[in-house]
């Protein structure tokens, strides 16, 4: 304990208890220790980080569904399109989506007027691959898979385009960004 005044000794050392704060967005540094927690009406929380949604134990499942579905389907394209493969990824990859988005926003996304051609190719193309014809199954399904989300496509090269100012990259992602349009 420290006397307030006179000489100034230290008999035997206290020890403050430290307490984690917790790390919001605008920290700069990863770990921050402080004497006593600081009161929730002195944290500064970004606007963006008060407004995110969570992510739920379903949408993380389904995350990691995927992510085996899409493993698979490459696994079996390497090993020169195994049927059983394919089939197991095309399963795991539409049960993660509909996990991820849900099942009402996975027939929604799938079943608009407009993605119709694409949806009926690429699910034409999954069950062809369960029925064991996985070459003509994984060209259904790539010819629809481009045709669902021709959309997407024109925001994710004009994405990488700014992204990569590789000079011969990005003159390329500008003409492909041209090509295809959101509607």
């Amino acid at each position: 304990m420290v006397p307030q005044s006179g000489i100034q000794t230290v008999k035997s050392a206290q020890r403050v208890p430290r307490t984690r704060v917790s790390f919001s967005w605008a920290c700069t540094s990863s770990v921050l220790w402080a004497p006593h927690p600081l009161p929730a009406s002195t944290r500064k929380v970004p606007q963006a980080a008060r407004s995110m949604t969570s992510i739920t134990e379903w949408q993380k499942i389904g995350v990691g569904t995927t992510g085996f579905g899409i493993f698979f389907i490459l696994f079996g394209m390497l090993l020169y399109f195994d049927s059983v493969l394919l089939a197991f990824g095309n399963l795991l990859f539409l049960t993660g989506l509909s996990l991820i988005i849900g099942l009402r926003k996975t027939f929604s996304f799938f079943f608009q007027r407009h993605k119709l051609k694409g949806t009926s190719f690429f699910l034409g193309g999954v069950v062809i691959v369960l029925l064991r014809w996985p070459l003509l199954g994984m060209l259904l399904e790539t010819y629809g898979f481009f045709n669902l989300f021709k959309g997407f496509f024109s925001v994710a090269f004009g994405f990488l385009g700014n992204t990569f100012n590789i000079p011969f990259l990005s003159m390329l992602f500008r003409r492909l960004q041209g090509t295809s349009s959101m509607v």
